[in-house]
């Protein structure tokens, strides 16, 4: 997983992580508002849904303390990120601000 991490955060297009827990009520919550994002922006920006519980090390490689926990990659690089379920149009701001 960690290689293809790195291979999807390093492209060149807006990727933005979702860290989530199955069991985790806010991050469904989430689900669908990032369904309607990817329906509005395309494939101008990749969204990539990582579960905490399967992926213990990447969790802990960016310190996602709480669910959800969204970061904005661009070229491979952290540019912004937030704990907690965002409107949509909150998230299409940020994308708009770091694309």
């Amino acid at each position: 997983m960690k290689s293809n991490f790195k291979d999807i955060i390093n492209s060149n297009k807006v990727v933005i992580i979702d860290f989530f827990g199955t069991w985790c009520g806010p991050c469904q919550t989430l689900m669908p508002i990032l369904e309607e994002v990817k329906n509005t922006v395309g494939e101008e920006v990749k969204i990539v849904k990582i579960d905490i519980d399967k992926n213990p090390e990447l969790a802990n490689k960016y310190q996602v303390r709480s669910v959800p926990t969204m970061i904005l990659f661009k070229d491979g690089v952290s540019k912004w990120r937030q704990s907690g379920v965002l409107p949509k149009n909150e998230i299409l701001r940020v994308i708009d601000v770091h694309g």
